[in-house]
């Protein structure tokens, strides 16, 4: 394992000022998202809509990295260029999602554990071959009057160290997303008890797995109310409980934290950055602290394009835009006027 090139990489994915774009959705999820605007989810569509989101002028200004599908890690573009190298060729660095989905966990009500160990060293080998200079895996935690069980946070941080530590061996920097998700009428604290044992538990099986972790990126959630609560809380609070929560468990040598917006909308997953970082910068914390947004950063160059090639350049424009303010809130600067402000 060369522990110096795997810290090189995982620098220059939290570069300053930069993010991670998530475009590594399975094949049901962007679906879902094509029949939202009632396209059809063909190979040519999603190769299309991908290369329209990797091209798009200027962009890698603000994008340091894109997670791939297994199916766009192996694609070409339009005129033959494969999709890995119109990132490269930009200093975008691709990775891929290698985990199987997250799977009923037996004897619990309801949790999930996420597969794909199995086989998973021999299809980093190949995704290294194919490119890829990073992996990521992604475990569900669910909040419930009854959960999450201590059962279903050790299942998927042993999991997830097992992951990491064969990414690293590889030679492919992991992406860890241990994520409790938002969904539910649950308070502020609650996220906070469930994310502070979601965090704790995954760095004890990193360390008994002996991840190197300046060689490692942390993809987690915000500690946020829950998405049907009421008296939702403000970016403020998001803000000091997310900070304080990461330092009582996140270890100094991380390399950086990549935040999911995980169902937010985007001007929300936007304020709540920008909070953040300006709590960050208040306190003082030893990472940097960006973005690896799937939906945060393609809802609107989605509604833009609609499936139609004429809408090409209002979808570049909406991405570019939305990269844009995202970045701005990476660094602590972002401002609600910029919603109204041209991506040009």
């Amino acid at each position: 394992m060369d522990t110096g090139k795997l810290r090189e990489t995982a620098n220059a994915m939290v570069a300053p000022g930069k993010g991670i774009l998530a475009a590594d959705e399975s094949s049901p999820t962007i679906k879902k998202r094509f029949d939202s605007i009632n396209a059809e989810s063909t190979d040519d569509n999603r190769r299309y809509y991908r290369e329209m989101l990797f091209r798009t002028q200027g962009v890698a200004e603000f994008i340091s990295g894109v997670i791939l599908f297994d199916e766009t890690l192996r694609q070409n573009a339009e005129d033959g260029t494969r999709l890995v190298e119109v990132l490269t060729s930009q200093g975008v660095i691709p990775g891929v999602k290698v985990d199987k989905g997250a799977k009923p966990l037996p004897n619990t009500d309801g949790e999930t554990v996420t597969e794909g160990l199995d086989g998973l060293r021999e299809r980093l080998a190949e995704y290294a071959t194919l490119g890829a200079r990073f992996t990521k895996w992604r475990a569900v935690i669910n909040i419930g009057h009854t959960i999450p069980s201590t059962y279903c946070i050790q299942a998927n941080a042993h999991a997830l160290a097992r992951f990491a530590a064969l990414s690293q061996e590889a030679g492919l920097v992991p992406i860890v997303e241990p994520e409790v998700l938002m969904d539910g009428e649950h308070t502020i604290d609650k996220c906070y008890k469930a994310t502070d044992a979601a965090l704790r538990e995954l760095f004890y099986q990193l360390g008994h797995q002996r991840v190197d972790l300046p060689g490692t990126i942390l993809k987690p959630n915000m500690v946020l109310s829950g998405k049907s609560a009421t008296n939702r809380a403000t970016p403020k609070q998001v803000a000091e409980a997310t900070v304080a929560c990461f330092l009582d468990n996140v270890p100094a040598a991380v390399s950086g934290i990549v935040f999911l917006s995980g169902g937010q909308s985007d001007e929300e997953a936007t304020e709540n950055l920008d909070a953040i970082n300006r709590q960050a910068s208040s306190v003082g914390t030893p990472w940097e602290l960006s973005f690896s947004y799937g939906r945060g950063l393609q809802a609107a160059p989605l509604a833009a394009w609609r499936g139609k090639t004429g809408n090409r350049e209002a979808a570049q424009a909406a991405f570019y835009h939305r990269a844009k303010v995202t970045a701005a809130a990476r660094r602590g600067a972002y401002d609600k006027s910029m919603e109204t402000t041209s991506a040009s």
